[in-house]
């Protein structure tokens, strides 16, 4: 009978742990139990030994001179000689274990892409003038920046003329706070070409901007694409106008 994760206690799984805490959160045996997977069972008097166990085993067997394990000792071990060095980690558990430390460290040297930073209304203007220009219905789309402006994701929120029941303040901050933004940038176009704001589109930017400052994230500009040109309400000092201006041009 072979010692499986799922005889654990549920406290003690570490696939339970990562799913509760986050794979930050275990320790280096327990991430390489994941990969082991199964331990090892009895045999020949000896008791069985769990995939926790094993990954122990593995992790003493490369220790340094100074005591302290070495996952670059590990990962640098030829197939053939990690698969023999612990009883029960055998080649597929051996291959495992390898695979993982070599996409680690492909990891670890992939170069962040190059982020575009939005200085102004114009560079978003100029990010979506040609996808947007010829759209027969309106989309919404958000721009979830950091502390220096960079676009960390643009999000597409809705499509179709814009209104409450189409743009949710949950779902706009949802990907914001998701992404750790310090700030974000709405975008929706308009398919008539002419980027001045309805009231619609001033009492959502009104309550999408209430949204983001309770919640930490604030709402830096609402970019409007039109044909050859744009609105935007940071550069017209409209994104604060108080409540019952854009409720009474809705309701009218």
């Amino acid at each position: 009978m072979h010692f499986t994760i799922k005889q654990w206690p549920a406290d003690d799984r570490p696939r339970e742990r990562v799913r509760a805490l986050g794979v930050r959160a275990l320790s280096t045996r327990e991430l390489l139990a994941l990969l082991v997977e199964t331990g090892q069972p009895p045999r020949d008097g000896r008791p069985g030994r769990t995939a926790l166990e094993l990954a122990t085993d593995l992790l003493a067997a490369f220790h340094g001179e100074d005591g302290g394990d070495s996952l670059r000792r590990l990962m640098s071990t030829p197939l053939c000689v990690l698969a023999g060095r612990v009883a029960g980690i055998g080649e597929a558990k051996a291959g495992r274990i390898l695979a993982a430390l070599e996409l680690g460290r492909r990891a670890a040297e992939e170069a962040r892409p190059g982020r575009v930073r939005v200085q102004d209304a114009r560079d978003v203007y100029e990010r979506f003038r040609f996808r947007m220009r010829d759209m027969d219905q309106e989309e919404f789309h958000i721009l979830v920046l950091n502390v220096q402006n960079e676009i960390l994701r643009e999000v597409f929120i809705s499509r179709g003329t814009l209104d409450a029941s189409l743009v949710h303040a949950r779902e706009v901050f949802r990907h914001a706070l998701h992404d750790g933004a310090a700030s974000i940038v709405l975008v929706h176009n308009h398919p008539s070409g002419e980027p001045a704001p309805s009231p619609d589109d001033r009492l959502i930017t009104w309550e999408l901007v209430q949204a983001g400052d309770l919640l930490g994230v604030p709402v830096s500009d609402h970019v409007i694409i039109g044909e050859g040109r744009y609105f935007s309400f940071g550069e017209r000092g409209q994104l604060r106008q108080g409540a019952e201006a854009p409720r009474a041009l809705a309701a009218a």
